[in-house]
């Protein structure tokens, strides 16, 4: 697919040279103790790289954000906003990207994403600061509507429990619902669905629903990751082409794929570990799965394959690649330096 024509998909990866557990703001990133995990940096940028590989591989333009040791959250910039139209080719000052609104503990992230978009030559604009909103994680394209996933924003903290140890964290959920008039007019005439999540360990929407294949109208769900409520609603949307995950492809964050469709070819890039159904399952629907392997970003940090892209979506050059292509090569002389 490397060699197909046309507009070409840009994707978001930050640079791992600073990754590591920062705000431990999630369920993979502590131990039963509570205390933070650590990363294997080296197992990390091997990972990566193979991932970056694979997407370039694909085709794919990967603009590399820099590291910053004070925001090792960059290597997940799923959660730095989204692009509305996402599958539509625009020239790149057409295009506009929507920052996200991160938990204090990754809110510097936004100004690195800000400066690596502006040199890229793509417009951004921000979401109204006074709600929480993780960008594309909690807000993707599916089919024919836009699901939006939230969950109770919580102060996180260490409360009592009657088990061994005697305590737990509590971490909530990262979108608030309130967003959702802000996000309704950005994404007309298409429909907004909200869809409540109830566990934890699957935090954000990404890591519970993913939307793959042909204009994305198959669904892998994973029915214990969100509200009962909400499940309804994505079987009257998704019928048959709705793939419910099991306990043990959702816990290696199955969902967590990233869809790519590239003259008339789908591929789904998924974490390796999942079952040989569910890759089965996938083959059937016309769509290849590739898996790599991001144990370390998953155990370590709770994000995997699609936690770990940023989407930009396709790009029509009018010309020459110009000051964004000058940029990527400085970025990556950046990245073999710190190896």
């Amino acid at each position: 697919m490397s060699g197909a024509s046309g507009p070409q998909r840009w994707v978001l990866m930050g640079d791992p040279a600073h990754f590591s557990v920062k705000g431990g703001a999630n369920p993979h990133t502590r131990t039963r103790w509570g205390t933070k995990r650590h990363v294997d940096r080296e197992r990390a940028i091997r990972q990566w790289r193979r991932l970056r590989d694979t997407l370039e591989d694909l085709g794919l333009r990967v603009l590399v954000v820099p590291p910053d040791p004070e925001q090792p959250g960059l290597v997940y910039p799923a959660n730095a906003g989204f692009m509305p139209d996402l599958d539509t080719p625009w020239p790149r000052a057409e295009r506009r990207f929507h920052l996200a609104n991160l938990l204090p503990t990754r809110a510097g992230e936004k100004p690195h994403y800000a400066r690596v978009l502006s040199a890229a030559g793509i417009p951004a604009a921000t979401i109204d600061e006074r709600f929480r909103f993780e960008g594309e994680a909690d807000f993707f394209p599916a089919g024919e509507v836009y699901l939006l996933t939230h969950g109770p924003l919580e102060r996180q903290r260490f409360v009592p429990a009657l088990a061994f140890p005697p305590w737990k964290r509590v971490y909530g959920f990262r979108t608030d619902v309130r967003v959702e008039p802000i996000l309704i007019p950005v994404v007309a005439p298409k429909r907004v669905v909200k869809i409540e999540l109830r566990r934890e360990a699957h935090y954000h929407g990404d890591t519970a629903l993913c939307a793959f294949g042909p204009k994305r109208s198959f669904l892998l769900a994973y029915r214990e990751g969100i509200a009962p409520a909400a499940w309804e609603p994505l079987r009257v949307l998704f019928g048959e082409h709705l793939i419910e995950l099991s306990d043990d492809d959702a816990a290696r964050y199955a969902a967590n794929s990233f869809a790519v469709e590239r003259e008339g070819q789908c591929v789904l890039v998924m974490p390796q570990g999942v079952s040989e159904r569910l890759l089965g399952q996938v083959r059937e629907r016309g769509v290849t799965p590739l898996t790599v392997d991001v144990s370390e970003f998953l155990k370590k940090g709770g994000g995997s394959v699609k936690c770990m892209i940023g989407d930009l979506g396709p790009v029509l050059e009018e010309s020459s690649q110009g000051s964004a292509g000058a940029r990527e090569t400085k970025l990556w002389t950046h990245f073999d330096a710190s190896d």
